[in-house]
């Protein structure tokens, strides 16, 4: 650690390293390995099984997955199920990246003013239900 650092708060000393907040990274890792499920760079026989949704909407993207409801919790948070809002609101112009490093560097570029790269408390905007959503 920088001395000169040391008495700046956790949000700002975040900001001087350029790091971002272990919720962020949590949320950009779980999408890297779904983009990587999603185009089969993983063995089908052990990654998990995400559905493609077959509806037709204008939001979102192409690759869009299906969401099941579930009455308890140990499967309300699992990664198949915990992912799917957050991969549904992406654009198609990130999710049709051809390399993982393309994808990367677009979802970077997609989530570059989002307010949970420094904030524990903050969300990810546009995720989940359109009428929960905070504009």
């Amino acid at each position: 650690m920088l001395s000169s650092l040391k008495n700046l708060p956790y949000k700002e000393s975040l900001i001087a390293y350029n790091m971002s907040m272990l919720h962020h990274r949590h949320i950009h890792g779980d999408m890297i390995e779904t983009y990587e499920i999603v185009t089969g760079k993983y063995d089908a026989n052990v990654s998990p099984v995400l559905i493609r949704s077959h509806l037709q909407v204008t939001r979102g993207n192409n690759l869009r997955l299906h969401k099941d409801r579930f009455k308890y919790d140990l499967r309300k948070f699992c990664f198949s199920n915990r992912i799917i809002n957050i991969w549904n609101s992406l654009p198609d112009f990130v999710v049709s990246a051809n390399t993982t490093n393309i994808f990367k560097d677009r979802l970077d570029k997609f989530w570059i003013n989002q307010d949970i790269l420094y904030d524990f408390k903050a969300q990810l905007h546009g995720t989940g239900s359109r009428s929960q959503q905070v504009y």
